[in-house]
């Protein structure tokens, strides 16, 4: 799991990408990774690049912190994630620095970005919508990655410190909701129920809501502060088997859906309601899964997997390609960029070249020539010597730009397709395991 939390730098630039690059703190530097500029000038990039800004802003740039939970990510495990959620959310458009902290308990990276993009000079916005997604996108990188994450909905109301307590499993909240569901299977009613809960040592206050006090706790909590399923009402509705979960599976588009392990499932084990629905959706969904077969004229289980196979070739290969474009849009960008430096600047650094007094002169065009000689050598590892021609690299990037938006909705569309059948697939492995465990039963009561 990571949080995120970002703020604007208004000043003393250098100051904070020096804090964030101290080599105490970055295992001797190893740990410090940058696009677009050096490390160690970043400050002076960033400046160059906000003068030619469209509009004129306050702020110099950006400082994002990704705090990772204890003992759950390596160090350079979190310095990967931080450089894909650099790239993600900043789209190759930023210049940036990005670290890793290994001197406190929790790894965390530290990410500072320039305030306006190299590509358009547009100052970038930040706002609800911009937060969330580095939020989702942080989330999604920690699942690929196998860490926890908080799940969108259920920490509605809940502070860092209450979920981090979550995840340990040392919530009074997440004992008490324990604690009511491992009890409603054998509770008479929702008086019986809170008797039960007096007998394991929580102390009841009855009022306009009802308020539980677990061992060793100061407040009380209420019933209807757990989520939509503890009020007095949905706990009632529970014990006597009436409520329909308020986390049904949504079913969008007409297309189908998993069929739900009854057997397994705890809701259905907790409420005669939701097995009932459970039973009518998988009736459904199997319906849907043998027409979706009829149509597509799949008659065997190897012409499923068959078909499996291909459309998720076809979608690994449009993502492949697309990873390819981006690459090279990316690349092409930086030369732009860096080019574009290189000839603004050749002029001043021939003359200092030519100067009877470099020191004189370099005292008095120091940022100019430091960044001349940066871009000279980025162009050069970037293979732009001799530099490319403006237009034609314009053009080639109008290009990328259109072969990308083909590629996305290709590998889109092919992704689309591989989870439907990836769905029907593993519904058609249920439908078959079924009669299978029919049998096997038979036999053993034969037996």
């Amino acid at each position: 799991m990571a949080v995120t939390k970002t703020h604007p730098i208004k000043s003393t630039l250098k100051a904070a990408i020096d804090y964030i690059c101290n080599p105490e703190k970055t295992d001797g530097k190893l740990l410090v990774s940058s696009y677009g500029c050096a490390a160690e000038t970043a400050d002076i990039e960033f400046a160059w690049t906000r003068r030619h800004a469209i509009d004129k802003g306050t702020n110099l740039g950006r400082h994002l912190i990704q705090a990772f939970q204890p003992g759950e990510v390596t160090p350079e495990q979190a310095h990967e994630i931080g450089m894909q959620l650099a790239k993600k959310i900043l789209g190759g458009k930023y210049e940036f620095v990005l670290t890793t902290h290994i001197d406190k308990n929790h790894v965390h990276n530290h990410l500072i970005f320039n305030a306006v993009s190299f590509t358009d000079h547009k100052h970038y916005h930040s706002n609800k919508r911009s937060y969330h997604f580095i939020r989702r996108t942080s989330d999604r990188l920690c699942q690929e990655y196998g860490l926890s994450v908080i799940v969108p909905g259920q920490d509605q109301g809940k502070s860092y410190i209450e979920h981090q307590a979550t995840q340990n499993g040392i919530s009074y909240k997440a004992k008490l909701k324990a604690a009511i569901d491992r009890l409603i299977p054998t509770s008479a009613d929702f008086e019986d129920l809170l008797h039960r809960l007096q007998r394991e040592g929580y102390e009841i206050k009855r009022g306009k809501y009802i308020s539980c006090r677990a061992p060793g706790r100061e407040r009380f909590t209420r019933l209807k502060t757990l989520g939509v399923d503890y009020t007095e009402e949905a706990l009632a509705a529970r014990i006597a088997g009436r409520s329909r979960p308020s986390h049904q599976p949504k079913q969008r588009n007409g297309k189908i859906s998993l069929l739900i392990d009854i057997q397994n499932n705890i809701k259905a084990q907790q409420s005669a309601g939701f097995t009932h629905w459970a039973k009518l959706n998988n009736l459904k969904q199997a319906a849907k899964t043998m027409n979706f077969l009829t149509e597509h004229g799949i008659g065997s289980y190897g012409e499923l997997e068959s078909k499996l196979t291909a459309v998720s070739a076809r979608r690994d290969a449009a993502h492949a390609e697309l990873k390819r474009v981006e690459s090279r849009s990316t690349e092409l960008a930086l030369v732009m960029k860096h080019a574009a430096t290189y000839r603004q600047l050749k002029p001043l650094y021939d003359r200092y070249r030519k100067s009877g007094d470099k020191e004189k002169f370099l005292r008095g065009h120091e940022s100019e020539i430091i960044l001349f000689e940066a871009a000279a050598r980025e162009l050069k590892r970037l293979g732009a010597v001799p530099l490319p021609a403006t237009e034609s690299t314009k053009t080639e990037l109008a290009n990328l730009a259109a072969e990308k938006e083909r590629l996305f909705a290709e590998y889109k569309a092919a992704r689309s397709e591989v989870q439907e059948y990836e769905t029907v697939k593993q519904n058609v492995d249920a439908l078959i395991a079924v009669p299978k465990e029919q049998e096997q039963q038979r036999r053993h009561e034969l037996e």
